[in-house]
């Protein structure tokens, strides 16, 4: 399984990013200290989890604290170790029926029949981006558009964050 790992800090001089070995962690709980110990005095800390193409993973601490995750299709957790360890845990649906209506609603066209079930099935906290500028409706839209893979969606979610510079130099390096 191939994935990318990118924990993006924002500290007193702002966004700095590098990637993570996922590699040795046994549970959710070593990712977050592994993300913690990027950055120990980080306001603001985000981890960007993909995985082959398909599969989304956002962490985030603040100070450290208050461990949120949101992932983008709850079938990663069943499909390999990595997303075992990140979503294991996350239970709460991001994505609730009146929610699924709304980001269809004035989407389809009266000659042409009705829009499928979504593919992707996220789960957890899909707020946990909203006060930094990235609703939990804009969230789910990028996860949901076709044709977006993982690395599109970081790209967009760091671009609205003010931090799309140093995750694309962290990719290119």
């Amino acid at each position: 399984m191939s994935y990318f790992a990118a924990a993006v800090l924002r500290g007193p001089k702002g966004w700095t990013a590098s990637e993570l070995d996922l590699s040795v962690a046994a549970d959710v709980e070593e990712v977050a200290d592994q993300l913690r110990d990027a950055g120990p005095d980080a306001e603001i800390s985000l981890l960007f989890v993909e995985s082959d193409d398909a599969y989304l993973v956002i962490m985030r601490l603040d100070y450290g604290e208050d461990l949120r995750i949101f992932g983008s299709d709850s079938v990663f957790a069943t499909e390999s170790r990595l997303g075992a360890l990140l979503l294991g845990e996350v239970e709460a649906p991001a994505l609730e029926i009146e929610d699924a209506e709304d980001l269809t609603a004035g989407v389809e066209d009266a000659d042409e029949p009705a829009a499928a079930e979504p593919d992707v099935d996220p789960v957890g906290d899909a707020d946990l981006l909203a006060d930094l500028g990235v609703s939990a409706h804009q969230l789910l839209e990028l996860c949901g558009q076709e044709g977006m893979l993982p690395a599109d969606v970081t790209a967009e979610v760091c671009q609205a964050l003010g931090c799309g510079d140093e995750v694309e130099e962290l990719r290119e390096s």
